[in-house]
């Protein structure tokens, strides 16, 4: 289980081109998801180093819990601070729409 949850804060600050991302990153995810590993790519190709992880394929009760919170059942599931950004194919849609690096730098 992930040591951070939607909603607690904690310092993730990381600094990206001379700019501090300071936003929270959590994702549900697998250990075999190709989409996991593609948002987490794209994730620290914009310079966050700590992506908390939760394993739903090792936690039965997590998925739950996610399908619960985000109301998809499918991963990867990211929030970014307290929004849920949705899957990687939303967040793709915020990075060419030019919208993710100001809401991993809090904004």
């Amino acid at each position: 289980m992930a040591d951070w949850l939607p909603g607690e804060h904690k310092d993730f600050r990381r600094r990206n081109n001379g700019v501090f991302m300071t936003a929270r990153v959590l994702m549900y995810s697998t250990g075999v998801c190709p989409y996991c590993i593609m948002a987490e790519r794209l994730l620290k190709a914009k310079g966050v180093d700590v992506i908390e992880k939760i394993r739903v394929d090792l936690d039965p009760q997590q998925r739950i819990e996610m399908m619960q919170k985000t109301r998809r059942r499918t991963v990867p599931q990211i929030y970014i601070g307290d929004t849920h950004v949705g899957g990687f194919d939303d967040l793709n849609a915020l990075e060419r729409a030019g919208k993710l690096d100001a809401l991993l730098q809090g904004a």
